[in-house]
């Protein structure tokens, strides 16, 4: 065990669940209207203790255990056989799996924002504990546990397939299958706080340190460039999306430059071990300007009500970041280079291997988990709830008294 790298992914465990909790939970709940805000925070807060669950029970074990080229085994369920002094590389095992976790709950909790104000909450928690089982172990365990795309060569250094593309796929597939929210896309009301999306825009661009920097799994030079070319894509991605609404509307708001933000940190996540500083400013520039437009082409032209831009600016971004860094990983812009011998033509070929995949197995998978969640559960509200709002509907509360 090496002391350095054990503190520094003890930190970053905790920076990649601040990302969720509080930092994901209000920046969406800030785009909500105020009589769903409580929901999406009950959301966001359910998801972290019920992933928790499961990748005690299961998911570490599907995940990371030896099993085959397309899921692990079972001979770590409920963390058996782990020790305390048990050792992942250079750090104990039982933080190894503490870390993985916070990543497990993170990305199912990225869906939320496609579907929010309209889906029955029982129907988050099961579509939730499936697609963790159905998508999101088996993926982990292709990229990072081993898996098949582990030995094509893959790069995704910090979740660019793994968590980005799954979220963005899935949450498009689910936001389709439930339909709009009454009036989209001319009569849906704005957020209500654009305060609070800020607070947890910055916060979670705090948590991406742990979750991008924290991925070199060491305390060592890889960890600091991952940190820096994070940080200058976010801020890159910022101000692009601040230029276009200036020139599009002649203001750029509050909530444009955040969301360049997000979409700036979800670009970089795949590439962030690998590009040096010019690469992530690079990203940061091709992702702000991508998912911008995006947006624009999932609401507008597909006609699909993703509430809070999760396909547009987490896997198209997560996309866009894992095809480029073929053509960014040169050593001479302070990038680390591809493995000896690979080109970057070949190299693109394995990326684009995994990202067209991991979308089609996700559409897939979440498909036949939204057929059982409306099965059991049900799926969708109905108008006189979401009129009313979930919060009182559905938990009893509302998130503001006058």
């Amino acid at each position: 065990m090496n002391a350095a790298d054990t503190s520094w992914i003890l930190t970053s465990t905790a920076l990649v669940l601040l990302m969720t909790l509080p930092g994901l939970a209000l920046f969406y709940a800030g785009l909500v209207q105020a009589k769903n805000i409580l929901s999406v925070l009950m959301q966001c807060m359910a998801i972290a203790c019920l992933m928790s669950i499961l990748w005690f029970a299961f998911g570490y074990s599907l995940s990371f255990s030896e099993g085959n080229a397309w899921i692990g085994g079972m001979s770590k369920f409920f963390l058996a056989g782990i020790e305390r002094d048990s050792l992942v590389g250079t750090l104990p095992e039982s933080l190894f799996a503490a870390f993985q976790m916070t990543f497990a709950i993170i990305t199912p909790a990225l869906m939320i924002g496609a579907f929010v104000e309209r889906i029955k909450f029982g129907a988050v928690m099961l579509i939730s504990a499936l697609w963790l089982v159905l998508v999101y172990a088996p993926v982990t365990h292709w990229v990072w546990g081993g898996g098949w795309l582990a030995e094509r060569g893959v790069i995704d250094f910090a979740g660019g397939i793994v968590v980005h593309v799954t979220a963005g796929v899935s949450a498009a597939v689910i936001a389709f299958m439930l339909g709009a929210r009454t009036g989209f896309p001319e009569r849906v009301n704005p957020p209500h706080a654009p305060w609070m999306v800020m607070v947890g825009a910055s916060l979670l661009w705090v948590g991406w340190f742990g979750f991008n920097a924290g991925s070199a799994v060491a305390a060592d030079g890889n960890a600091a460039m991952a940190l820096i070319a994070t940080h200058l894509s976010a801020a890159t991605a910022s101000l692009v999306w601040l230029v276009i609404e200036k020139v599009r509307f002649g203001k750029p708001s509050l909530i444009g430059l955040v969301t360049g933000t997000i979409a700036g940190l979800a670009t970089i996540t795949p590439a962030s071990g690998t590009v040096g500083p010019l690469g992530g400013v690079l990203l940061g520039l091709a992702g702000g300007v991508i998912c911008y437009f995006a947006v624009d082409i999932v609401k507008h032209r597909m006609k699909i009500d993703d509430s809070l831009d999760v396909l547009a600016v987490h896997g198209i971004g997560g996309a866009t970041g894992t095809l480029l860094v073929p053509f960014l990983a040169a050593v001479g812009y302070g990038g680390a280079g591809l493995a000896e011998g690979v080109g970057a033509g070949q190299q693109f070929l394995v990326q684009a291997t995994g990202v067209a995949v991991t979308a089609v197995w996700s559409a897939v998978a979440t498909v036949i988990i939204v057929m059982i969640a409306k099965a059991v559960t049900g799926f969708r509200v109905s108008r006189d709830e979401e009129v009313e709002g979930l919060d009182f509907t559905y938990h009893g509360e509302t998130g503001y008294r006058l």
